[in-house]
This record gives C-alpha cells, structure tokens and sequence, in this order.
C-alpha cells in the first residue's frame, strides 16, 4: 500500500465502505476510484471518495456497507464473583499468567502503576493508536502506530515519558476497563484486577469520521467510533496472540443500537469466527439501553394491517437515524405525520425506494429508504433520517401486507448519539442488545450491583431479534473500582465495567485450561458453558431469561464443580 492509499484511511475526503468481498475481486470492480483493503477472506474495506457519497448511496450501496457508529458502554469488585475464594485454593490460585487480555477502547494511561511490575516495568505487550500516524504501523492494519513493551519501558525510564511514546487515554475509559480485567495488584492501595499477572494488548481506537457523523447526525462533542476500526483491532489483537501462540481473552465494552440485531452485521460476524478459534475468548458488553425507551415492538394483526408508532423529538435534537425492521415474509411501508400536523401520506413498498420528503411549514427534511430483502437478514430495513427534526409527537404509522401476523422492530440510536428526551412514547425495555452484543458466539455480559445483587437499572435485556439467547451472564458492574487518569482510582458503572470483570475472569480460565494444560482447546463458547454451569440463580427466576441470562458469574463455583465431579 502506497503513502496516498494509506492517506485515504484517516482521510475525511473518504468514506470508509466495508464489502463483503469472500475471495473475489470482482465485487470491488463496482466502486470507482476505490482501493480495496483487504481485512481476511470476507471482509474488506474501500475508500470512496467523500464526494461521490450522496443522500441516495444508502439505497445504492446498501445500509450495511456503511460502517455502523458505536458509543462507550459505562460511565465514570472481585470479592462478589468468586475470585479471592479462589486464590485462596492453592490448586487454583490463578492470576492469568501467561495469557493475554486485549482491550478495545479508548487507549491507556501506561504510565499509572496499575499496569506496572514490582520492578517497575510495563505489563503492556503492544499498544496500537490508531490515532498516531507514523512509520511503526501493523502490516495489515497500514494505519497508525504500534508501540512495544521495549519502547514503553523505554519511556517509562524517561523524564518525560510521553516523547517516546506519546499514546495517551484522554477520556480513561479504556484504563478503567483495562484496570479491571487485568490491574496489577497494588500493595497497601486495596486494589488488584481480575488477573493481575497477565499482559496487556491495548488497541486506541480512532474517532470516527466526519463524513460518516454527519451522516447519522453523531454530535461532534460525542466519543463516536466506527464499525471498521474496531473490526482491525479485534483482528490485530487476535492476530498477535495467534504470532505469540498465546490464549487471549478480548474485551468489547463499545455498542451500537444500528443494524438488525440478529449477530449478522459485519462485525458481530467477524467475532463469531475469531470468538470461536481455539485460544480466544471474546466478551462484549450487552449495552446499556434497557429503560433508554429507544426500541419499539409491535406485532401487527393482518385483519387490521397496521400499527401506530410515536416517537417524542427533543427541543435540542438536531437530527437523528430510525430504523424500522420488518419480518419477512411480509412487506412494510410508512406513512407520516408531523407534530404541526402536516401528513405525508403513505408510501407504497417497492425493492428499493428512495424518498427525500420536506414539510411546508418547518424546516424538517427526511430521507427514507425501503430495502425490501436486508443481503444478510432476509427482513425488511425503513431507514429514515431526520434532519432539523421539529420538537414534538411524530406519529409513524406502519402497515403490513402478506397473509402472516407482521412483526416490527424499531430502534433509536445508543448512547449519546441522540439527547435523552428523544424517545419512543410506546416503549419495550426487550430486545435492546447493541451490536455486537447479539453474536451468537462470544460471551454477552449484562452489569449487577453486587451491593444489593440488583440488575443494573440501564442494562440492556435480550433476546436478539432472531431469539439468540443474551445476555449470557451477568457480572458486577456497578460502582466498581478502577484506575483514572490522575495515578489514583475512581467508579465506574455500566456493562462495559462487567465485561471487563468477565474478561478477567476468563483469562484466569484460559490460564487454568491451556498455560496449564488442563483443557487445552478453550474457546469463546466452552468458556462460556463453564462461566454458565457455576452461575448463581435465583430459586424464584426461569433461567434462561432476559434480564440475567444464565445468572450472575461465579468463578470459585466453576472450579467447585470440577472439584466436586
């Protein structure tokens, strides 16, 4: 790859397109002037030039080719899970060594003695910063700069540490997730990770582009990363500890609320198959959209045809994305009206229809598209994107026709991407897993108050729209304790804090299974079933369910099965 073509990765002259090309270069013959960048036999990515991107690519191109956009899932207790009983057990006193735990997030602060040895040295195998563009870059990813165990002790030797390795965590969520899963422990400081002795592979993810932002309407201010970027991180990490021949376990506490939310979008695939290699545990965090009011679902009866959804606009809401998805082997189309009253009526469904609607009396545009067939979900996609949109009730009413019950589900954007008074008025707290929560294979973690053991209030709850069962466990993940930005410690909150517990915990697991030849042939899934066995219920909860899953994570339990059987 030439300077020019690595130009266009971080470029916003260029939007970032993912194919899925599976061995044939033939797909890329239809976008112009495109470079493709192959990731691994299914996926790559091209770079068109931003000016050639209009409203209408959407339905050109298809909604799944534009990379989805993904917020942090906790905001700013290893007793609770079974992992001090554990120590304490001579036979199991794991603390990971010899196994790898990757984080994708928000970088880190190297320099905070949490990733630090006894004797000064960093825990940290490799940083990449997708941010940091320079010559040290990963051969595949061609983009950003990679750091070395060498070169942070290097630096860490330094007067001024950040001259030689200048990757900072400007927002310490990924430190917090990094403290987490594996903190070393700090003496007299009453605080210690998950697995304190493992080493850290730590993946700064880059802030999405400002084509792509303006394009869903994520605010400028708003931590905003993009689907491609994380899909490189997650193959470098498994990449580098395949080189390594190493297990790793991967931490994802990043969601997205776009796409069907059935595990087939194009990073929930990727981590399917990487989540499922021998020596790789993936676990990401379930979302925390649970009481967020931003899904909707509605089973339409066909003697009546049609189903009326609101969706309240906040005063300070500049634009936002909806997606409506429909289950086949109906079709679905839409009709609107405003909150002044003005009414578009309906719009009848074709195989691809493209509509850019404006109102007389208020400045609101909508662009809305019909994908009858989704290429992977087999359903129906409305997009609409509302621009400017007017404060107040719009009411959507969707019909139906085929001979079979319709069933919709509709979803607002995650996180802070849209203001917290934008809402659906009928609301469904199920079926609010964000991506790539909904794969089948990695390990979906929903957050508890280990205080009280109360779900998290904000936890998303499954199923996925397909009836994959997730969550498939629950971890701490309320005010937990984890190194901030100042060398000291603050709390974090939300399922991202339980995933990284999680990953800890299967780091310990992978210690136990393969650096100690107990089960070498470890993966996402038979982790999983392990993690799912020792769970804590309750007697008066049906398990599987959609709140907890399979029940709360119980690692000292895991090994007393064993123990006992």
């Amino acid at each position: 790859m030439t300077g020019e073509e690595r130009a266009r990765i971080t470029s916003n002259d260029y939007m970032d397109l993912i194919v899925e090309w599976n061995n044939d270069l033939r797909v890329f013959d239809r976008y112009q002037d495109a470079i493709p960048h192959i990731m691994n036999e299914r996926y790559a990515i091209v770079y068109v030039p931003s000016s050639q991107i209009s409203q209408i690519s959407i339905s050109q191109l298809g909604y799944r080719a534009f990379p989805a956009c993904f917020s942090l899932e906790s905001a700013r207790g290893i007793e609770a899970s079974g992992v001090t009983r554990l120590r304490r057990l001579p036979a199991f006193n794991l603390r990971g060594q010899g196994v790898l735990v990757g984080i994708i997030d928000t970088g880190i602060d190297y320099t905070n003695p949490a990733f630090l040895r006894t004797d000064g040295s960093t825990r940290i195998y490799s940083i990449w910063d997708q941010t940091i563009e320079g010559d040290n870059y990963p051969e595949a990813p061609a983009y950003g700069s990679q750091f070395f165990a060498q070169d942070i002790n290097r630096a860490l030797s330094s007067d001024n540490p950040f001259s030689i390795v200048p990757s900072r965590d400007e927002i310490g969520h990924g430190t917090m997730l990094a403290g987490i899963a594996a903190g070393s422990e700090i003496a007299g400081g009453d605080f210690s990770g998950v697995a304190p002795e493992a080493e850290l592979i730590i993946v700064k993810l880059k802030q999405a582009k400002e084509n792509l932002r303006n394009l869903f309407f994520i605010p400028e201010d708003v931590p905003c990363y993009q689907e491609n970027d994380i899909m490189w991180a997650f193959q470098y990490i498994v990449d580098t500890a395949a080189s390594l021949r190493r297990p790793v376990a991967i931490c994802i506490g990043l969601g997205s609320s776009q796409g069907s939310h059935d595990g087939l979008g194009p990073l929930s695939s990727l981590v399917n198959v990487g989540g499922d290699f021998s020596g790789v545990v993936a676990t990401i965090s379930a979302g925390n959209e649970g009481n967020s009011r931003r899904h909707f679902y509605s089973e339409i009866d066909r003697t009546v045809g049609s189903t009326i959804m609101e969706i309240n606009v906040a005063d300070d809401e500049n634009g936002f994305i909806l997606e409506i998805w429909g289950q086949a082997p109906n079709t679905y189309s839409v009709d609107i009206l405003s909150p002044n009253g003005e009414y578009i009526p309906r719009i009848p469904e074709g195989l691809r229809v493209s509509r850019d609607i404006g109102f007389v009396f208020e400045r609101t545009r909508i662009n809305i598209y019909y994908n009858m067939v989704d290429s992977s979900a087999g359903d129906q996609l409305i997009l609409m994107r509302f621009d400017a949109p007017t404060p107040g009730i719009w009411t959507i009413r969707i019909y139906t026709r085929g001979d079979l019950k319709g069933v919709v589900h509709s979803w607002l954007p995650s996180g802070d991407f849209i203001s917290p008074n934008t809402y659906f008025v009928q609301s469904n707290p199920y079926t609010t897993i964000t991506r790539p929560g909904d794969a089948e294979v990695p390990i979906t973690v929903t957050a508890y108050n280990p205080d009280n053991n109360n779900l998290y209030q904000r936890a998303s709850r499954g199923y996925t729209r397909i009836g994959v069962i997730k969550p498939d466990i629950a971890a701490p993940g309320v005010n937990i304790r984890a190194p901030d930005l100042n060398q000291g410690f603050g709390f974090m909150t939300g399922t991202g804090a339980a995933t990284a517990h999680t990953a800890g915990i299967a780091a310990l697991i992978l210690e136990w299974g393969i650096v100690r030849n107990n089960y070498p042939g470890l993966d996402s899934v038979a982790v999983k079933k392990f993690l799912i066995r020792g769970a804590q219920t309750n007697p008066n909860l049906l398990y599987p369910n959609r709140d907890w899953g399979y029940g709360i994570l119980d690692i000292y339990n895991v090994f007393n099965i064993l123990r006992s059987g």
